[in-house]
């Protein structure tokens, strides 16, 4: 009877293992190709690219007002660093686009890097030269729908794993439930 139950059990979790594998193979995936994730994140790391000396060039200790400048110094940096961030995420997410927790870590810093950018133009057109936010307020709009695309891509991305989980789950179930009906016979 022992022999006959460890079979059971091994027969069992192997079953449950080819189910599972079944069923996430199986799922169509509902999200942009890898290539086309590699495009977008290409396109938005030129933006962020394009940023860079941009930002370099609005150096809070060379403004005009210069009674400004100690408030805007460390957003400056802030905004430096920021830019590399989300350069370093994209190039990451663009190397294995399924990963949800690299298209989430890239939004974040996304936003993150807008909204610093954002409120250092504010700064520069106040305090210093206002055809310099203008120039980087401009560069950060192109690249608006790419932006767009990418928010698009990680709720489609989520949606497919929340169904490939749900997918996942029922197949567990039904697979328990045939496993279980093998033990009471």
């Amino acid at each position: 009877m022992r022999v006959y139950t460890g079979f059971v059990r091994y027969f069992g979790v192997a079953l449950s293992t080819f189910c599972l594998a079944g069923a996430l193979h199986a799922q169509p995936a509902g999200y942009s190709a890898p290539w086309d994730v590699k495009q977008l994140m290409d396109s938005l790391v030129k933006e962020a690219q394009r940023l860079k000396p941009i930002v370099l060039q609005a150096n809070p200790r060379q403004w005009k007002d210069a009674s400004f400048a100690a408030s805007y110094q460390t957003q400056w940096t802030s905004a430096q660093n920021l830019i590399q961030y989300f350069i370093g995420s994209a190039d990451n997410l663009a190397k294995q686009p399924e990963k949800l927790p690299l298209a989430l870590e890239t939004y974040f810093r996304m936003e993150a890097m807008e909204t610093n950018l954002a409120s250092l133009a504010d700064g520069i057109r106040r305090h210093d030269n206002p055809a310099v936010a203008d120039l980087l307020q401009g560069v950060m709009n192109e690249n608006a729908s790419n932006r767009e695309k990418l928010k698009q891509y990680l709720t489609d991305l989520a949606a497919a794993r929340e169904q490939e989980f749900q997918i996942a789950d029922r197949e567990a179930q039904r697979c328990r439930g045939a496993i279980n009906s093998k033990h009471q016979e």
